[in-house]
């Protein structure tokens, strides 16, 4: 039951910082593209985001210091054995990335026109920054847990040894920009969609177009870098968490030509795949490069296995929305190229694709963190270990409130921002529109 809440709790808070990592760089280019050129597009477009920003900063601040609790409510025996890790982790992505872009948050909302251009922009900037920075430590953490190094056990406990082991530790890098790739992927589409969104209401501003534009030309490039960076993520889990790519693959039976499992449905009674279809030696191929490389299965672990099947099918959505990232991308720039008008039914596919990139991310959060399982950290502490002693019917409780809680908060993102959307007229003058923009701001800011 814990493993369900804290589930909920991170599924429904890293749709936010998902998107305010990227969209805080976009908003530092539109604002960069704005004081070079002085087009009022740019800043129109700034204008209409940064509304954006704000509301899911909220939401992603909010949700996060939930999963914080938790640490104590839920998973005692977390801080107990590996806090003097965890803790100082946690404690530097507060000191230098929270403070750092909630500070400078209130000068890029409301200081536009009570500071100098050049002091604005560094705010912008500084935000951006600050959002990076906080991925950057809570990335160093989980991937720590995954694969741990640069520590001790003393009485149960881990202590410190090398912080920079800890920190840059072998699945760090890879994770991490995996992870910051999937957030630019993330806000490309979402921008996309959004302004699709306005295009098939008749928008066809110069702002509207432009983001529409570049988020797919962002799109079109980081789609295959992420596809790459992914199977070097791969090898580096085949390298350090076998187990957990086994199961991502499917293969329970190890050895050398192994199959690549296209569809099956994992049987964990009978070991293998129920309805399975599969080519022979391909994951052999592209997990060792050979095509008769050795691949372990999950048969070789025991019992220290994941839950063979989430992380299956979750894998696979993860691969499928990145191949419709990849057609929609390049289809949808090529058909706006020379200023082109974007046919309708396109148009449609981009809104369906809005929050696209939430359903990969999910996806991909998934696979990592059920695939980690039945450690906590792995080789380090177990998650029976570490879970609490309350009784059940008080954890069902809280989960049935917070899951209430983030349906409401969920539905109510989603309508707010189709909501900003529909408000945006492309009908009146860029003064009055920026006049009445930076009104909503305030009065979004005070609800």
């Amino acid at each position: 039951m814990s493993r369900i809440q804290f589930g909920a709790n991170i599924s429904f808070h890293i749709l936010f910082p998902t998107i305010s990592i990227a969209l805080g760089w976009f908003l530092f280019y539109f604002k960069i593209k704005h004081n070079r050129t002085g087009l009022d597009c740019w800043k129109e477009a700034y204008q209409f985001w940064i509304k954006v920003f704000a509301l899911t900063f909220a939401l992603g601040v909010v949700s996060g210091i939930t999963m914080s609790f938790q640490f104590g409510t839920n998973w005692p025996g977390y801080m107990e054995t590996v806090g003097n890790i965890a803790g100082p982790l946690l404690a530097y992505e507060v000191l230098t990335a929270f403070f750092l872009e909630a500070t400078f948050l209130g000068v890029m909302l409301f200081g536009a026109k009570r500071v100098s251009q050049r002091v604005h922009t560094l705010a912008t900037f500084l935000v951006a920054f600050g959002t990076s920075l906080s991925a950057f430590w809570i990335i160093a953490l989980n991937s720590w847990m995954q694969t741990p190094q640069g520590f001790t056990m003393i009485d149960g406990r881990a202590h410190a040894v090398d912080w920079m082991a800890i920190i840059f530790n072998p699945s760090m890098p890879y994770r991490l920009g995996h992870m910051m790739l999937a957030s630019f992927l993330t806000v490309s589409f979402f921008l996309a969609g959004i302004s699709a969104y306005r295009y098939l209401r008749n928008s066809r501003s110069e702002a509207n177009l432009m983001v529409m534009k570049m988020a797919l030309t962002a799109a079109m490039v980081l789609t295959p870098i992420q596809i790459m960076l992914g199977d070097l993520h791969g090898l580096n889990t085949l390298h350090h968490q076998p187990a957990k790519l086994a199961a991502m693959e499917g293969i329970w039976n190890g050895g050398t030509g192994v199959p690549a499992v296209i569809f099956g449905i994992p049987n964990k009674q009978t070991l293998t795949n129920d309805y399975e279809i599969s080519i022979p030696k391909l994951a052999s191929f592209y997990l060792t490069h050979s095509w008769d490389g050795e691949v372990k299965g999950l048969n070789d672990f025991g019992d220290k296995i994941p839950p063979v099947a989430p992380v299956f099918f979750a894998f696979r959505v993860m691969v499928g929305v990145g191949i419709l990232m990849l057609l929609f991308s390049w289809l949808g720039r090529w058909q706006m190229r020379q200023n082109r008008p974007l046919p309708k039914l396109l148009a449609k596919g981009l809104v369906l694709m809005t929050f696209s990139g939430w359903v990969a991310v999910l996806a991909g959060w998934y696979v990592t963190e059920i695939g980690r399982q039945p450690y906590l950290v792995t080789g380090v502490l177990t998650t029976a270990q570490a879970a609490t002693t309350l009784p059940t019917s008080m954890v069902f409780s809280t989960l049935f409130a917070y899951l209430t809680l983030y349906v409401g908060l969920l539905a109510a993102y989603i309508w707010v921002v189709f909501y900003l959307a529909r408000q945006a007229d492309d009908k009146e003058s860029p003064k009055t529109q920026v006049e009445k923009q930076s009104e909503t701001s305030w009065s979004l800011f005070r609800t």
